[in-house]
C-alpha cells in the first residue's frame, strides 16, 4: 500500500505538470496552480535540484514525490527539514512558516528500523530490475507497444537484429514513405502471424549490475549481534568476481569481515557506513557504479507506460521463450514475498476510505484515490489468494467438503454451496456473480450515507469460481455468541431476524427504504414458513446487521434485481398450465382464451413468436439494472402519451392543464393505472424482487399488488425481445464502429440491458432480418460468443479431473480437440517414449500411467458434442454450431485464431508468442510447452471517480451544444482529476483523453491533439488490452493527428498496426476495416493504395449497400485515385456511382449532388484532353494532366478526418423553415433599426464605416471578410422554436464528403450556444460560392446524442467558417468559440435525408488558414486537387 502511494505521488507531480501545460487552463486547475511554487532540495548526498510543490500537499506527499525522483531514487527513510527544523509529515506545506518560493529544504537521513531496512532493499531491487521489455508479458499483463511503433530504429541500435520478425523492422517502420506493407497485411491475405503483435521493445535491456545479491548464510543475526543493531546480512558478488558480506544496521550498510567459512560481523577496515546500499556497492564495484549511472541516464518512458495498473489486464500471449528469459537475480533477498506481521482488515480499510470527508474538492479527490488504492490492493490479494487456495496451499477452516471455506490474507474465500433450487453448480456461479452486481448497486448509491457493503470480488481460476470478501465485523464471535439471539449478534433485518424494535433497527430501515427508492425496489410483505408476516425493502435473502464497528451492513444481495420472467421456472409452469387448460377447454372462445387464460403482461402471440417463457439451467435469471432503467423510461413515455391523449380528448391539453378542475387529475390517475405505476397519483415504477421466487409466498391482502408486479415483470421481460434487441440490431446495421470481439459485444448488449443468455434470441433476430447479410459480422460475433462461453463451461468441468503436473498437457490437448477437426490424441505411451529419447526424461504427465489420465482420452468429436449440448441448453442454438470447427469457418467465416484469443481471455490461459498453424489436421498445433500459465480472472467492484466523471459529462454536454472552448476547459479539468485519482490508468480516462484530442484538433491544435492521443493509446493498451477494439480505434485516430503534423511514415505505422490488430481480433470482413483501408489508401503510395481503396469500397458496398453515405464516399476516393493514375474512364464510372448515391439520398437540387456533377464534368474534360493529347503529342502531356488531379496533403488530411469520424456536421431538415423565418424576422428588425443586410450579414454604419453584426453583438470572434462565425441561439428565439418530431432525421455532409449519420436521441435537448444571450441572435443561410455553398452562422438547435459519445469514438463536432462569397477568404485560426454546431451524432435512414443545406465548403481547414471544398471550385485548393482555372 505504501509503495502504491509512493508511485502515485510520483505520477501526481508529472500529471500536474502535464495538465498545466498547453491550452487554456480550467478554473479547477488554476486553483491548484495558484498554490504551486518551487523549492530547492539539498542534502543526503544528492546534487541540489529544484522541485515544484503545491501548497495543498502534505509534507509526506512531498517526501513521496521526492523518493520517486531520479536524483533521489533509491534512497529511502528520509525526512524534510527547513532551517534546521524537521517538518511534521502530516502538516500542509502552505501552513509552514518560512516556506516560500525558493526556500531551501534539506533531506535528512533517518535511522533505519528492521522494517524500513527491508523496504530500502525492496527499493534497490526495484531499481536494479529496471523493468525489462517483456516483464509485463511474464506477469500476464497487457504491455504497451506504442513506444516501439513510434521509435525510429537507427542502424547502430544494439537490438536491431531482435526486431527481425516484428512490425517495427518492416519497411513500413522506416522513415521512408515509399515502403510497402507486408504481404500479410494486404487485402485478401489469409495469413495471421502473431509475432508482429508483440514486437520487441526499442528500450535496451537492463545492464548487468551484480552477479548475485542474496541473503547471507549467516542470517538471521545471532542474539548478541541483534542487541548491537544488526538487522540483516547480505552477500553480494560483483561483476569483477569479488565476494563481500554486507551488514544492515540502523545507520545504514557496511561491509563486514565474514566469509563463506568464517562469521566475523566486525566492519571491514576500509568500509564506510552508507545510508544507501547503492552508494556502498558503487564504492565496492566500479562496474556497478558505471552501470547504475547508465541506468539513470537512459531515456525514461512516460510515467503512464511504467506505472502499475490498478487492476490486472490479461495478456493472452506471453514471451516467445519463457524458459530462457526467466531470471531473478535478487529473488533470494527475501523482499518479494516477505510475510506481513498481520493480515490487513480489508473491510475496515474500505469503510474508513468511504467515511473520508467530501466537503472540498481536495477531500473528494483524496477519497476517490484512497478508495481506488484499497480496492485495487484488495483485487490483487484476491487473485493471489485464489491461486494459493486452488493450488492447495491453504487448509479449509470448516469441515464441509461440499462448501469449503478458507481464511487467507484477511479474506474469507468460499466456493458457495450448490443449491438444487437455484440449479446446482450453474446456480452457484450465478449467485456469486449476482452478489457482486448487488454489492456494486448498493455501493453506487450516492444519496444513501450510512449503509455499507463488504469488499467483494469473485475470481475464476483453473475452472473454479471463488467468492472473496473482507471479514465482516462482529461475526467472528465465540460459540456462545453464535448461540445467542440474533439481535444480540447485531442481526437487525431479514427473514430470520425475528420481531424486534430498537432505534438501531429503525435507522437501518430508514437506510434500506432510501436505497429501495434509488434502486426502484418496492416494499412488500412475505409470509415465512412460521406464518409470520415480514415486511421487506430488499430481496428475501438479504440481511441487515449492526457491526461491532457501529456501521450498518447489508449482506446477501444476490437477488436484489427483479426476476427475468422470460426464464423463470414459475412463469414457465404457469404457461404450461395455461396451455393444458386451453387444450382441455374446447368451448372457450379465442378472445376469452386470450384474456382469461394467457397471463396479463405478455404481448399478443408472444409465446409462439419468441418461444418464451422457458426454463434455464439455473434459477437465478434477473434483469440487469440497465434494463430496469430503460424500461422505466419506456413506461414514462407511455405515461406522458396517455395523459396527453386523454387531455386532448377532454378539451385540449393547454385548457385542461390550466383549468382548476378534475380533468387533469383524472387523466393522471388513468395513466398511472394503465402503465402500472405503484402510485395512483404520480408516476412511480417500483419492482418486487421476490416475485416469481418459488419459495416465497405473499399474504392474501397483497394479491392485487403481486399481480401488478407480475404484470410489470412480464412486460419488462417482453420489452427485451420487442424493443431492446431490435434496437441493438438497428444500431449495428448503421454503425461502422460496431462490436469487433466478444468483450465489445458484451458491452454493447449490457448497455441496453440485454443479458448474454439472450444471445440465441439476438442470433434469431439477425437471421430473420431482411438485412442479415449486412449484419454478418454481428452474427459472426454472436456465434463465436456462444461457442466460447459454452466451451469455457466444458473446460471448467474438464479441469476438475486434471492434477497439477498435467495442467499444461491437458490444456494444450483440450485446445487441439477444440480447434482441429476430428482431432485424435496420440497414445500417451508413444508420446512419452519420444520425449524421453529426445530429452532424456519423461515430461510432466508422461511419467504417469495412461490409465490414470482420463483427460487424455478426450477426442475432438466428443468435445464438440459437449459444447453443442451446452449451447442448446443455454442458448437454444446447437444447430448453428454444426459438426466441428470447420463448419464455423466455412459458414460464418469465423477465424480459429479469434476463437483461440477469446477462449484464452475468458479462461485466463496464456500461450507462448509464436505463429500457430491451426489448420493442420495431422499435427497438434498447440503443445504443452506453448501453455505458459493460467492466470486468475478477477471481477471486482468499480470505484467511482466522481469529480473527473462529472467534468467529463459536462464536456460532452458542451460538445453537443457546440461550445468547444468550454468543452476543452472541462476536458482538461477532467484529465487533471483522472491523473490525481488514478494516474490516468482508467478506461474512462482513456475516453476522456480521446475526446480532448478530438476537440483540440477541431480547434486547430494539431500538436496538442497528437500528444494527448499518444497518451490515450498507451492507456488503452495497458488498461483495456493491447489488442482491445478500443485500442484499434485509438491507433486510427492517432494516425490522423500525426499525419496532420507531417509524419506520414508514423501515420502508416499506426494504421498498419490497427489493421494487424483488426485482422487478429475479428478478421477483414468488418465495417471498421473499410475505415482503416480508406485511410491507408490515402496515406500510402504505389499500387497498394489502390488495393486498400478498392477493398474499402467492396466492404462498404457489402455492409451498407450502394446508396449509403460510406459507399458514396468510398466511390469518390477511388475516383480520386483513378484520376491520379490517369485512368479517367474508370474514375468516371466510380464518380457516376457516387453521383447516383447522392442523387438518391438528397435529390438533384442538393449542393453535394451538384458538386459531384461538377467533379464528373472535370473528369470528363480531363479524359477528353488526355485523349486529344494522346492523338496529337504522345504520352508526355498525359503525365502532366494526371499530375494536375493528384490530391494534395491538405485534401488527404480532410478526407481522413471525415473517414474516421473526427468531424461530423449535422443539420435537421425541420429547422430549415424556422431558420428562414428567423432570418426574415432579423432582417425586418435590422431594417427598422437602420442596419443594412447584405447576403444575410447584418451591418450598420458607424462613423462612415460598416460594422458587422458580430461586432454589434460583441462576440469578439471577427472574421476577416465580415460576418459572424459563431452559430448561436438567442434565448428569446428559442421560445419561438417549433416542436420537432423525435423521429426527424438528418445527414452530415462536410467538405464534399458525406459524414456517417448516427442514431438520433429522443431527448430533443435544445442547445443554447454560447450561453444563449438574447442580444446575440444570428441567422442561417446558404451562400452560393461558384456552384458550392457555405453555411453561415445560424440560430441552430441540436438534439442530444447518445449519453456516451466517447464510446462511439465520435466527437460530433465540426468547425464552421463564416459566410462570405469572397474567394480566398481566411478565417481566424483562433476564432473557435461556437464554431462547432450541430454537435451530435445522428444516425438515420438515408432515404429520409432531404436536407437543403449543404456540407460542401463549410469546414475550414485544420489550421484555419483557408477553406477547402470537395468537388467544388471555391477557393484556391479543392479536394479533387485540380487548380482553379
Amino acid at each position: 500500500m505504501k509503495d502504491k502511494v509512493r508511485k502515485g505521488g510520483r505520477n501526481q507531480a508529472k500529471t500536474d505538470e502535464m495538465s498545466m501545460s498547453g491550452g487554456k487552463d480550467t478554473v479547477g486547475i488554476k486553483q491548484h496552480e495558484d498554490t504551486s511554487f518551487p523549492v530547492k532540495i539539498q542534502g543526503a548526498g544528492v546534487e541540489p535540484f529544484d522541485l515544484q510543490v503545491h501548497g495543498f500537499w502534505l509534507v509526506q506527499d512531498a517526501v513521496m514525490t521526492l523518493l520517486s525522483k531520479d536524483e533521489v531514487c533509491p534512497r529511502s527513510n528520509l525526512s524534510l527539514a527547513l532551517a534546521g527544523t524537521t517538518l511534521d509529515p502530516l502538516a500542509e506545506l502552505q501552513s509552514i512558516k518560512g516556506l516560500k518560493p525558493g526556500a531551501i529544504i534539506r533531506l535528512v537521513e533517518e535511522p533505519y528500523t528492521a522494517r524500513s531496512a527491508r523496504h530500502h532493499l525492496a527499493r534497490v531491487v526495484e531499481l536494479l530490475r529496471a523493468s525489462g521489455p517483456q516483464d509485463a508479458l511474464r506477469e500476464g499483463c497487457s504491455p504497451s507497444i506504442l513506444e516501439t511503433i513510434t521509435h525510429t530504429q537507427t542502424p547502430d541500435s544494439p537490438n536491431g537484429k531482435s526486431l527481425k520478425r516484428s512490425l517495427s523492422n518492416t519497411k513500413t517502420e522506416t522513415s521512408s514513405q515509399d515502403g510497402a506493407p507486408p504481404e500479410y497485411l494486404l487485402p485478401g491475405s489469409s495469413d495471421r502471424p502473431l509475432m508482429g503483435l508483440l514486437p520487441h521493445s526499442s528500450q535496451q535491456d537492463a545492464p548487468s549490475y551484480l552477479k548475485d545479491l542474496s541473503l547471507s548464510c549467516w542470517n538471521p543475526a545471532p542474539g548478541h549481534r541483534k542487541l548491537q543493531g544488526d538487522f540483516l546480512y547480505i552477500t553480494g558478488v560483483t561483476m569483477e568476481g569479488k565476494r563481500c558480506d554486507i551488514t544492515s544496521c540502523p545507520k545504514g550498510f557496511f561491509v563486514n569481515r565474514s566469509t563463506e567459512e568464517v562469521f566475523d560481523p566486525r566492519p571491514s577496515q576500509s568500509s564506510p557506513v552508507c545510508h544507501c546500499l547503492t552508494d556502498l556497492l558503487g564504492q565496492i564495484s566500479p562496474a556497478f557504479k558505471q552501470a547504475l549511472t547508465t541506468l539513470k541516464n537512459r531515456s525514461q518512458l512516460p510515467s503512464v507506460e511504467v506505472m502499475p495498473t490498478p487492476y490486472h489486464t490479461l495478456s493472452w500471449l506471453g514471451p516467445p521463450c519463457a524458459s530462457r528469459t526467466h531470471k531473478n537475480t535478487f529473488s533470494r533477498l527475501g523482499v518479494d514475498n516477505h510475510p506481513e506481521t498481520q493480515a490487513p482488515d480489508w473491510n475496515e480499510e474500505l469503510q474508513a476510505a468511504r467515511d473520508l470527508p467530501q466537503g472540498s474538492l481536495e477531500e473528494r479527490l483524496l477519497r476517490d484515490k484512497t478508495l481506488l488504492q484499497v480496492n485495487s490492493a484488495f483485487a490483487r490479494t484476491v487473485a493471489q489468494g485464489a491461486e494459493t487456495v486452488v493450488d492447495g496451499f491453504v487448509e479449509p477452516v470448516n469441515g464441509n467438503p461440499e462448501d469449503p471455506a478458507f481464511l487467507w490474507g484477511g479474506l474469507f474465500i468460499s466456493q458457495g454451496a450448490a443449491s438444487t433450487m437455484f440449479g446446482g453448480d450453474r446456480g452457484r456461479r450465478a449467485a456469486q456473480r449476482l452478489e457482486l452486481q448487488g454489492v456494486q448497486a448498493y455501493s453506487d448509491l450516492d444519496g444513501v450515507q450510512g449503509l455499507h457493503t463488504l469488499p467483494t470480488a469473485i475470481v475464476d481460476y483453473r475452472g473454479v469460481r471463488l467468492s472473496a470478501q473482507g471479514l465482516a465485523p462482529g461475526l467472528e464471535g465465540s460459540d456462545q455468541d453464535q448461540a445467542a439471539a440474533p439481535a444480540a449478534r447485531g442481526l437487525l433485518y431479514g427473514v430470520n431476524a425475528g420481531p424486534q424494535e430498537s432505534p438501531q433497527r429503525r435507522r437501518l430501515l430508514e437506510l434500506l427504504a432510501q436505497a429501495a427508492k434509488h434502486l426502484s425496489l418496492q416494499r412488500h410483505v412475505i409470509v415465512t414458513p412460521n406464518n409470520h408476516k415480514v415486511p421487506l425493502f430488499t430481496s428475501v435473502d438479504a440481511q441487515g446487521l449492526l457491526g461491532a464497528d457501529g456501521r450498518y451492513y447489508i449482506l446477501d444481495v444476490f437477488r436484489s434485481f427483479p426476476a427475468d420472467a422470460n426464464f423463470s421456472r414459475v412463469v414457465e409452469r404457469e404457461g404450461q398450465t395455461v396451455t393444458e387448460e386451453e387444450e382441455g377447454d374446447k368451448k372457450c372462445e379465442e378472445g376469452e382464451e386470450e384474456k382469461g387464460c394467457v397471463k396479463d403482461g405478455w404481448p399478443e402471440n408472444y409465446l409462439s413468436d419468441s418461444g418464451l417463457p422457458k426454463s434455464f439451467p439455473h434459477g437465478l435469471c434477473r434483469l440487469r439494472p440497465e434494463l430496469v432503467q430503460a424500461f422505466v423510461q419506456h413506461k414514462h413515455c407511455q405515461f406522458t402519451q396517455h395523459v396527453r391523449k386523454m387531455l386532448e380528448e377532454n378539451g385540449g391539453f393547454e385548457e385542461c392543464a390550466t383549468a382548476c378542475d378534475s380533468r387533469a387529475t383524472t387523466a393522471v390517475r388513468a395513466a398511472c393505472k394503465e402503465v402500472g405505476s405503484v402510485s395512483d397519483i404520480i408516476f412511480e415504477m417500483r419492482f418486487n424482487p421476490s416475485v416469481f421466487s418459488p419459495e416465497v409466498s405473499f399474504p392474501p391482502g397483497e394479491s392485487k399488488s403481486t399481480k401488478l408486479q407480475e404484470r410489470l415483470l412480464r412486460e419488462a421481460a417482453a420489452f427485451i425481445i420487442t424493443h431492446q434487441i431490435p434496437a441493438f440490431v438497428e444500431y449495428c446495421l448503421y454503425s461502422n464502429e460496431a462490436p469487433m470481439d466478444g468483450a465489445s459485444l458484451k458491452q454493447a448488449l449490457h448497455l441496453r440491458g440485454i443479458s448474454l443468455r439472450y444471445l440465441g434470441h439476438v442470433m434469431t433476430a439477425i437471421s430473420q432480418s431482411e438485412h442479415k447479410e449486412c449484419l454478418r459480422h454481428i452474427m459472426r460475433l454472436v456465434i463465436g460468443e456462444i461457442f466460447t462461453r459454452s466451451t469455457k463451461r466444458v473446460f471448467n468441468n474438464f479441469l476438475q479431473g486434471v492434477d497439477m503436473p498435467s495442467l499444461s498437457s491437458a490444456v494444450s490437448h483440450f485446445l487441439c480437440c477444440l480447434l482441429v477437426h476430428h482431432f485424435t490424441p496420440t497414445p500417451v505411451g508413444e508420446d512419452t517414449k519420444k520425449k524421453s529419447r529426445r530429452r532424456g526424461r519423461g515430461a510432466g504427465a508422461g511419467a504417469v500411467a495412461p490409465e490414470s489420465l482420463p483427460w487424455s482420452t478426450l477426442t475432438g468429436a466428443e468435445l464438440w458434442t459437449l459444447v453443442c449440448q451446452d449451447a442448446a441448453e443455454t442458448y437454444n442454438s446447437s444447430d448453428m454450431l454444426g459438426s466441428g470447427p470447420n463448419h464455423l469457418v466455412e459458414h460464418y467465416n469465423i477465424q480459429k485464431l479469434s476463437l483461440l484469443r477469446e477462449f484464452c481471455l475468458k479462461s485466463g490461459v496464456q500461450l507462448r508468442l509464436r505463429d500457430y498453424i491451426l489448420d493442420n489436421q495431422n499435427k497438434a498445433p498447440i503443445g504443452p510447452d506453448d501453455v505458459l500459465n493460467i492466470f486468475p480472472v478477477v471481477k471486482h467492484i468499480k470505484m467511482p471517480t466522481v469529480d473527473a466523471s462529472k467534468a467529463h459529462r459536462a464536456a460532452e454536454g458542451f460538445i453537443q451544444k457546440g461550445l468547444l472552448d468550454q468543452a476543452h476547459e472541462k476536458l482538461k479539468e477532467a484529465t487533471y482529476f483522472f491523473g490525481r485519482v488514478c494516474d490516468d490508468l482508467n478506461p474512462e480516462s482513456c475516453f476522456c483523453h480521446t475526446l480532448l484530442a478530438k476537440v483540440a484538433y477541431v480547434q486547430g491544435k494539431a500538436a496538442e491533439a497528437r500528444s494527448v492521443q499518444l497518451k490515450a493509446v498507451v492507456i488503452s493498451e495497458r488498461v483495456l488490452g493491447f489488442d482491445h477494439p478500443n485500442t484499434i480505434q485509438q491507433y486510427a485516430l492517432l494516425a490522423v493527428y500525426v499525419f496532420a503534423g507531417g509524419e506520414t511514415a508514423l501515420a502508416q505505422k499506426c494504421l498498419l498496426r490497427a489493421r494487424l490488430l483488426m485482422l487478429t481480433v475479428h478478421g477483414e470482413d468488418h465495417p471498421f476495416t473499410a475505415t482503416l483501408d480508406s485511410c491507408l489508401g490515402l496515406v500510402l503510395t504505389g499500387d497498394q493504395r489502390g488495393q486498400f481503396l478498392k477493398n474499402a469500397l467492396r466492404l462498404n458496398t457489402s455492409f451498407f449497400g450502394p446508396s449509403h453515405l460510406h459507399t458514396a464516399l468510398s466511390q469518390h476516393l477511388v475516383a480520386h485515385w483513378m484520376c491520379s493514375q490517369g485512368d479517367y474512364r474508370s474514375a468516371m464510372t466510380h464518380e457516376k456511382e457516387a453521383l447516383t448515391a447522392f442523387t438518391s439520398m438528397f435529390g438533384e437540387d442538393h449542393a453535394q449532388t451538384r458538386t459531384s456533377k461538377e467533379f464528373l464534368c472535370t473528369i470528363t474534360k480531363q479524359a477528353v484532353k488526355v485523349e486529344r493529347s494522346l492523338r496529337q503529342a504522345g504520352a508526355d502531356s498525359t503525365e502532366q494532366a494526371v499530375e494536375c488531379l493528384s490530391s494534395k496533403s491538405d485534401t488527404v488530411l480532410e478526407q481522413m478526418v471525415l473517414v474516421t469520424g473526427i468531424r461530423n456536421i449535422t443539420h435537421r431538415d425541420g429547422l430549415q423553415e424556422y431558420w428562414k423565418k428567423h432570418k426574415e424576422l432579423k432582417a425586418a428588425v435590422a431594417k427598422e433599426l437602420g442596419f443594412i443586410v447584405t447576403n444575410g450579414v447584418v451591418t450598420r454604419i458607424v462613423n462612415g464605416e460598416e460594422k458587422s453584426s458580430d461586432q454589434v453583438t460583441g462576440s469578439g470572434k471577427e472574421a476577416e471578410g465580415g460576418g459572424n462565425p459563431v452559430v448561436e441561439n438567442a434565448s428569446d428565439s428559442q421560445q419561438e422554436q417549433p416542436q420537432e418530431e423525435n423521429s426527424e432525421k438528418s445527414a452530415a455532409i462536410t467538405n464534399g464528403h458525406v459524414v456517417e449519420p448516427a442514431v438520433e436521441s429522443q431527448e430533443g435537448e435544445k442547445a443554447d450556444v454560447d450561453g444563449g444571450e438574447s442580444d446575440r441572435a444570428s441567422d442561417a443561410e446558404v451562400n452560393k460560392v461558384n456552384g458550392g455553398s457555405e453555411v453561415s452562422d445560424a440560430g441552430q438547435e441540436t438534439e442530444s446524442s447518445a449519453p456516451n459519445v466517447v464510446n462511439g469514438n465520435t466527437v460530433n463536432g465540426e468547425v464552421k467558417s463564416n459566410a462570405t462569397a469572397d474567394e480566398g477568404m481566411k478565417s481566424e485560426s483562433n476564432g473557435v468559440n461556437g464554431e462547432i454546431n450541430g454537435a451530435c451524432d445522428i444516425t438515420v435512414e438515408p432515404s429520409v435525408l432531404k436536407s437543403k443545406g449543404t456540407w460542401a465548403d463549410v469546414v475550414s481547414k485544420a489550421n484555419g488558414a483557408a477553406h477547402t471544398a470537395v468537388n467544388g471550385t471555391a477557393g484556391s485548393v479543392t479536394a479533387n486537387g485540380d487548380a482553379e482555372e
